[in-house]
């Protein structure tokens, strides 16, 4: 693994600080991060791979490149560890199934629509799924009566 400064911009007495990583492996696969310091945290602004990472994977490269990382800093990352090995983080909780789940849909496809967004993404975004499973549950929450159906048959 190879980490590199790409830039670094400062303001007052704080520092955000950009890092080109790259991780090689034997098979000729590599991937090429760029990383965000700032407040002793790392954030994943870039990732390409090639071949493409799983999504087990892609949620494995803060932890596999975090430690090299503020190395390269020379800051020390935070220490929870412990949590790390208790199991693997989610970005978000899990979204519940059955009824619950539909009724959350229903609202937050409502939610949008009063907002004036688009209540596919707004789906997407709060369950984490692709458009097409988002476009799934909206339709289970209309079949259960949650939302108005979309097309008045004749």
């Amino acid at each position: 693994m190879s980490v590199w400064p790409a830039w670094e911009v400062r303001e007052d007495e704080d520092a955000t600080s950009w890092f080109h990583v790259r991780l090689a492996f034997g098979d000729g696969a590599r991937v090429d991060v760029l990383a965000v310091v700032a407040e002793g945290c790392a954030s994943l602004e870039d990732v390409r791979a090639q071949p493409a990472l799983s999504l087990d994977d892609l949620a494995a490269l803060g932890d596999w490149i975090e430690g090299p990382l503020f190395e390269a800093c020379g800051i020390a990352p935070e220490a929870d560890a412990e949590a790390r090995e208790a199991g693997p983080r989610r970005a978000r909780p899990a979204w519940p199934r059955g009824m619950e789940g539909r009724w959350l849909v229903a609202q937050e496809y409502r939610a949008a629509q009063e907002d004036g967004v688009d209540p596919v993404l707004a789906v997407m975004c709060a369950t984490g799924h692709s458009r097409r499973k988002s476009l799934r549950l909206i339709s289970q929450a209309r079949d259960a009566g949650f939302l108005t159906p979309r097309h008045a048959r004749r």
